[in-house]
């Protein structure tokens, strides 16, 4: 289980994060939503033990995040950020299998390569092994990160999973197919934390959302408790109508058009 109580996080005085308790259990998808600047990213970063809080008890499996050993997070936590930075020409089986890194010192065993195979294959990149990273459209690439971040923690389903909007270069197809990779690996025991901004998705995917603004959890429930029009305005400040999809028995959100004159530009003509 990962636990979070009492989470505080500033950067030269400005509150970022404020009072935050969750906790993430066994087998369950947690998304994370909010508008630009909430502080998803920075939760992320803070659940992945990439930055300290300034106050407050992040623990994982029991213990304490900031005690952990660097290596051995790394075997039972992983992250997929927004912005990946690859200058060098490595080929995408290269990138891959940089998610292997903390389980072999000298060189990659024969069950290293075979979980980049593997991994490779669902994630549709196989035919790109030999290409330049660099090479490949932004949608491509971003299946090679997610696939260098399933790799670190593929043999160990008591692990943390952490995906910062990882469908968002992606087309339809390979949106589907990325949030049922998540869903399926939840179904193996794994604690999935991701953040995606189509809350149609969240409702279809996620066993509970924490909905955040400011930096302060407004709610915290399953998707039939929490994704109501109130509760999208409050977070959005956009109007939505809010049905009962029949097959799934899950929201359904339809946004109302927003009309131009509710933006107040009277310069535009």
């Amino acid at each position: 289980m990962l636990r979070v109580e009492k989470l505080n996080y500033e950067v030269k005085g400005r509150k970022l994060l404020k009072d935050i308790s969750l906790q993430v259990r066994k087998g369950e998808i947690v998304v994370l939503l909010g508008s630009n600047g909430a502080g998803k990213s920075t939760l992320m970063r803070l659940l992945s033990g990439d930055r300290r809080p300034n106050s407050g008890i992040i623990s994982l499996n029991g213990q304490s995040l900031m005690k952990l050993d660097p290596r051995a997070l790394a075997k039972c936590r992983a992250l997929l950020t927004q912005q990946q930075q690859v200058s060098l020409s490595f080929k995408v089986s290269e990138i891959v299998l940089m998610g292997r890194y903390p389980h072999f010192t000298s060189a990659p065993q024969m069950e290293d390569v075979a979980i980049v195979d593997e991994v490779m294959a669902l994630c549709g990149i196989t035919q790109f092994s030999d290409r330049i990273y660099m090479s490949l459209s932004g949608g491509e690439q971003q299946r090679v990160q997610l696939a260098r971040v399933l790799v670190q923690v593929w043999d160990n389903p008591d692990s943390l999973l952490l995906l910062d909007e990882p469908i968002s270069a992606l087309d339809m197809h390979y949106q589907q197919k990325v949030l049922a990779i998540a869903k399926g690996l939840s179904r193996k025991g794994y604690m999935v934390v991701l953040i995606v901004h189509d809350l149609n998705f969240a409702a279809n995917y996620a066993d509970r959302i924490v909905m955040l603004k400011h930096g302060r959890k407004l709610f915290d429930g399953t998707p039939n408790e929490v994704l109501n029009t109130k509760n999208i305005y409050t977070v959005f400040s956009v109007e939505a109508q809010v049905d009962m999809n029949p097959k799934t028995l899950r929201p359904c959100i339809k946004l109302e058009e927003m009309l131009l004159e509710e933006w107040s530009t009277p310069h535009i003509i």
